[in-house]
């Protein structure tokens, strides 16, 4: 099995630890401590991580802690404003709204880097987008304070994912994660500290076994392998099978919550299921396929 197929297979089998997070998430931290929530829950991954990679801690440098710290600050912003969209809305919905870094990391390469993604990248974007809008907007067409809690969040993880990709090409990415997650838990636990209501330890047996849920399986598991397979697949693609995650989310949402299934969520969930396959599909234009038959001729 080459490594690009063997990362896809992997993601996919993290998109359902991210899917059954939304949920595990709004049961752990309730209405309130989404900071200290996600302090541990890094602090854990760190903690895991450095035992993991524990040659690559020994031999950290400034430019892997620099690497890391400024990966960290992109992902703190995006796990954190989904957080809170979770506080506002149900898990399934706001699973489903956070697939919208689909959309974004074509534009925001577009705008920043001049570099226009592949034909299919686009309408794989827009049958997201289509699915997206199925599901949450309502019927007055307006959108709630947590789905623009979470749409923000999705633009700060595409411009996460968009930095993966640039460092990953730069080289080695392993080295980096640590650092990441060290990042991200003092950034979290000065955020924390600055709040005047933090309980530090929280007594509710669902807060802590949410961390250690969200720490191993959705943290340490999911960005250490989505980090390294983006030196195989690219941040779009990456970003497209991120969105098996509100499948899952809404199927874990019904059973761990008991919130329904709707014919909305059906829908768009087929919408973005089908803009996966459109990106995964290796296909050429007519013209293409003349050409390569014919320089194969020439070969031959």
């Amino acid at each position: 099995m080459e490594k690009r197929t063997l990362f896809l297979i992997l993601l996919i089998v993290g998109t359902a630890f991210w899917g059954i997070s939304f949920s595990v998430t709004k049961l752990a931290i309730g209405h309130g401590q989404p900071l200290l929530f996600l302090c541990y829950r890094f602090l854990l991954a760190a903690m895991v991580l450095s035992i993991i990679f524990w040659k690559q801690v020994k031999k950290l440098n400034a430019t892997t802690i620099k690497t890391g710290a400024s990966l960290a600050v992109s992902l703190v912003l995006g796990i954190y404003l989904q957080t809170l969209g979770i506080t506002h809305t149900s898990a399934s919905q706001c699973s489903f709204v956070a697939g919208i870094t689909v959309v974004m990391i074509p534009v925001i390469k577009l705008m920043i880097y001049r570099k226009a993604a592949a034909l299919k990248i686009w309408i794989a974007a827009g049958t997201a987008l289509t699915g997206l809008f199925v599901i949450s907007v309502t019927d007055k067409l307006s959108i709630g304070i947590g789905d623009l809690y979470t749409v923000t969040g999705a633009f700060c993880f595409a411009i996460y994912l968009i930095q993966v990709e640039k460092a990953s090409k730069a080289g080695d990415i392993v080295p980096t994660i640590v650092p990441m997650f060290a990042s991200c838990t003092l950034f979290t636990f000065l955020l924390a500290l600055f709040q005047n209501d933090t309980v530090w330890l929280p007594l509710a047996q669902t807060f802590w076994l949410g961390i250690i849920f969200c720490a191993l399986f959705s943290t340490a598991y999911m960005y250490t392998i989505s980090n390294i397979a983006q030196k195989y697949i690219s941040a779009e693609r990456v970003s497209i099978i991120y969105l098996f995650e509100p499948v899952f989310g809404a199927f874990a949402a019904h059973f761990i919550l008991g919130e329904a299934i709707t014919s909305r969520l059906l829908i768009g969930g087929g919408l973005i299921f089908t803009a996966t396959l459109i990106s995964e599909l290796k296909w050429r234009m007519p013209n293409q396929m003349d050409i390569v038959s014919l320089s194969k001729q020439k070969k031959g």
